[in-house]
């Protein structure tokens, strides 16, 4: 899935560049195509399909050369991730009935690829031989009230439970509770299943949706699909697949996973995967003194000399024409930023 903004990530993060395309960790490779490297060893690069704005069209065939066309889906519009979801299940169940997948954002951060691979490779095996739809949940290693939680029942398999609640970002108290309990993980936003097993669900629980497809399911995995997608998709319900599915279906296990993971979804997310200098410090491509300066995020363009004195804790991001300056503390004030700068600006500054 490679179709977001990146709003919270503002403003490097833009319309015609949103945080998926870009290497925020100095590695020379996008957030996008870290995630490609990751799932290459697993799934044969004919087999994966990238779903996209139609807008980012350029910009996948230039990250992603060897990805057939055929296999980059061009959302006319963003309806969020169920819509996502049931058309790449679409495409890929007209090409192979038997097909399971995985899906998984473009702009999340694993580290530990093997250890990645030995989970979703016992993730396929669990949804290919059960009526199964499978999501992941990172082990916590804090109590962090960004994330949604998942807290698990019995165990029916190796690192397999069944689900007993998802609960959205919680409080600080309760996320020390769910810490404490043992039973609770992160909502990762990684799933698995068998293409047949995520349409069944969505004509149950989310009929509307399937409605549309099935007026077009004679055109997937042919010529016909982009225009179908094309004349329709922009009627969708804008709905996550947590919500349309996930959360009401009875057929719903979580595995258990202990790889590294942080979805990058905010500054402070970065700062804390990021290489600090000796004031603590997150430097990206700027030249920094810095006076009685610590733990900030500095990214600036290339080269530019940045001189702080008496700043703590605070983002400092300059793209040329924008320049943001705000606390860590108070960057989930960002989305509202961009809807004012929206109001007062139009888009050209987004």
């Amino acid at each position: 899935m490679c179709g977001g903004v990146g709003s919270r990530f503002w403003p490097y993060s833009r319309e015609e560049r949103p945080k998926q395309f870009i290497d925020f960790l100095g590695t020379g490779r996008s957030l996008l195509q870290m995630s490609y490297d990751r799932i290459l060893p697993i799934v044969p690069k004919e087999n994966i399909v990238v779903v996209t704005n139609a807008r980012y069209e350029s910009l996948i065939r230039e990250q992603l050369p060897d990805i057939q066309p055929h296999n980059i889906l061009l959302e006319p519009a963003r309806r969020n991730t169920a819509p996502c979801i049931a058309w790449a299940a679409y495409h890929i169940r007209a090409l192979d009935p038997e097909a399971s997948m995985i899906v998984t954002p473009s702009d999340h951060l694993i580290t530990g690829e093997t250890v990645f691979a030995d989970c979703v490779n016992r993730g396929f095996d669990f949804v290919e031989r059960n009526d199964a739809l499978l999501t992941l949940g990172i082990t916590p290693t804090r109590p962090d009230t960004g994330y949604g939680y998942i807290q698990i029942g019995r165990e029916t398999a190796p690192e397999i439970s069944t689900v007993k609640t998802f609960t959205e970002k919680p409080n600080l108290e309760l996320a020390k509770v769910f810490l404490a309990s043992g039973e609770f993980f992160w909502n990762a936003g990684i799933f698995l299943w068998r293409a047949s097993a995520i349409i069944e669900a969505l004509h149950k629980y989310d009929p509307d949706l399937t409605d549309l497809f099935d007026k077009g399911i004679e055109s997937f995995g042919t010529p016909a699909e982009k225009g179908f997608i094309t004349a329709n998709f922009a009627s969708c319900n804008g709905n996550s697949i947590d919500y349309a599915v996930m959360e009401k279906a009875k057929n719903v296990y979580v595995e258990c996973a202990n790889f590294a993971w942080n979805d990058l979804g905010t500054w402070s997310a970065l700062y804390d995967n990021s290489t600090k200098d000796g004031d603590a410090n997150v430097v990206r491509d700027a030249r920094v003194i810095a006076y009685d300066a610590t733990g900030n995020m500095i990214a600036v363009p290339s080269g530019k000399l940045v001189v702080v004195n008496g700043i703590r804790d605070y983002i400092i991001a300059d793209t040329g024409d924008v320049l943001l300056v705000c606390p860590k503390s108070e960057e989930q004030s960002i989305k509202q930023m961009v809807s004012d700068v929206r109001m007062k600006y139009g888009e050209e500054l987004l």
